[in-house]
């Protein structure tokens, strides 16, 4: 039987940090076949971190704001190194896991909501344009952080551009131009032990179309690092 709950995710996370349960996750998705993940992949060590994942860590400065910090294995790492890192977080269960990891600075709220302070650098790992929902959302974000920037401060963001997935044999893309949503944008559902969580938007955005937001917003992209596969890290600015 499959129930609905708000966190399957925050559930995981709390199961495999005070019980060291390690079931997968499963991610549905009506566009491509379901995906798991293992819980103990949100507990990875900086070693087992993708490249872009350790780029954006040594590209860290001053007081951080981790923005959805899940299990914080980006916060966790940080702190150690010294910085005054802040994890944000909507799931109240990961909140408990940061604490319990003693991140000093744990806030439960919604980014969006979130205006209490400024921080030289922002940090959305793991895709963290996908908090963004969609291409529209992806301005709304963007003005947003912007207004959480201390002078000078940064943007560390990653994605991935899904255009590889409609990419045909002769190398041209095959994407049906007449849909009213962008390519990147997906609906997920989260699932675990037969807990499984409202649809939520989900947005991987391609370099051109980020571009775009970050220019409506006034914004710079500073510097961009690009992955093995469609994936990059972005910097970006005042």
């Amino acid at each position: 039987m499959t129930l609905l709950f708000d966190d399957p995710i925050g559930r995981a996370v709390s199961d495999y940090h005070f019980h060291s349960i390690n079931t997968p996750i499963t991610v549905h998705c009506d566009d491509f076949d379901d995906d798991a993940i293992e819980t103990s992949y949100l507990f990875r060590t900086y070693k087992q971190m993708p490249d872009i994942e350790k780029k954006a860590l040594s590209l860290c400065r001053g007081t951080i704001l981790d923005v959805g910090a899940c299990a914080g294995t980006h916060s966790v790492y940080l702190h150690k190194k010294g910085y005054e890192v802040t994890a944000l977080e909507t799931s109240a269960l990961c909140c408990e896991v940061l604490r319990d990891k003693n991140i000093p600075n744990v806030i439960y709220e919604d980014i969006f909501k979130f205006n209490h302070q400024k921080f030289d650098t922002i940090l959305l790992l793991m895709n963290g344009t996908g908090i963004a929902g969609t291409l529209a959302g992806l301005e709304v974000l963007l003005h947003h952080l912007k207004t959480l920037l201390n002078p000078g401060g940064q943007i560390l963001i990653d994605s991935s551009d899904l255009i590889y997935l409609f990419e045909q044999e002769d190398g041209s893309a095959l994407i049906d131009i007449s849909s009213d949503n962008y390519y990147g944008e997906l609906t997920f559902q989260t699932e675990y032990k037969g807990w499984i969580s409202q649809p939520f938007p989900w947005l991987y955005v391609d370099l051109s179309n980020l571009t775009n937001a970050i220019e409506k917003n006034q914004l710079k992209l500073d510097k961009v690092f690009k992955g093995q596969h469609y994936d990059y890290l972005a910097r970006i600015t005042i």
